[in-house]
């Protein structure tokens, strides 16, 4: 596994490189709180839009068409409610709201993996419709500044490393192993905002 981790690093091309870089920099700087995150996370997704058609990945390449809208999405929403720092407050939404997102998640993953299974040759329908059909409502959480988008990303994340590696995407994998050990610093941050803004 570390031999085909490094040949691929060794033969990734400077396109995916802009992609990995600039994801990495928008998870730092949204952890951080910095609207900037979303110029780098229109980066990234522009990128990976290229990367997946090029590797005729049209539903990855339809999720990164979905982040680059957020990403502008994002930069509108983060830019105008702020504290005296500048930051967008942090909130949390009742669990009645994230309980029916999650069955939505299920319901539509379920009806996803059948369409797929049925009519294509896709590996892993339900899981890769898992993870497609929670990142889209958790992109929205983040955009939103909701304090609970962390707790989603926990579990795409863990589940979209698994993913990667059952497909030999070693390069991919590993750039979600970072992300999931920045998770928790984004929790200890926002935790942090909603303390200074009297929200916890």
């Amino acid at each position: 596994m570390l031999a085909a981790l490094y040949s691929q690093i060794a033969a990734t091309s400077p396109i995916e490189w802009l992609a990995v870089v600039s994801a990495i920099a928008y998870l730092f700087l949204a952890i951080r709180e910095n609207i900037w995150c979303w110029l780098f996370a229109a980066i990234s997704s522009a990128s990976y839009i290229y990367l997946f058609i090029a590797a005729l990945l049209y539903m990855e390449s339809l999720l990164n068409a979905y982040y680059l809208v957020m990403a502008g999405y994002g930069w509108w929403v983060w830019s105008r409610k702020q504290d005296r720092e500048g930051h967008r407050i942090v909130v949390t939404w009742p669990w009645q709201v994230h309980a029916v997102a999650i069955a939505s998640i299920l319901i539509l993953s379920a009806g996803s993996a059948f369409l797929l299974s049925r009519y294509t040759d896709a590996a892993l329908p339900f899981y890769d419709s898992l993870t497609t059909f929670g990142a889209f409502w958790t992109t929205f959480l983040v955009a939103r500044k909701v304090f609970e988008n962390w707790w989603y990303w926990l579990v795409i994340d863990a589940g979209s490393i698994l993913l990667y590696l059952s497909r030999d995407l070693y390069l991919t994998s590993l750039l979600f192993v970072v992300y999931l050990a920045m998770i928790p610093f984004g929790m200890i941050a926002w935790r942090r905002s909603m303390r200074i803004q009297g929200h916890a």
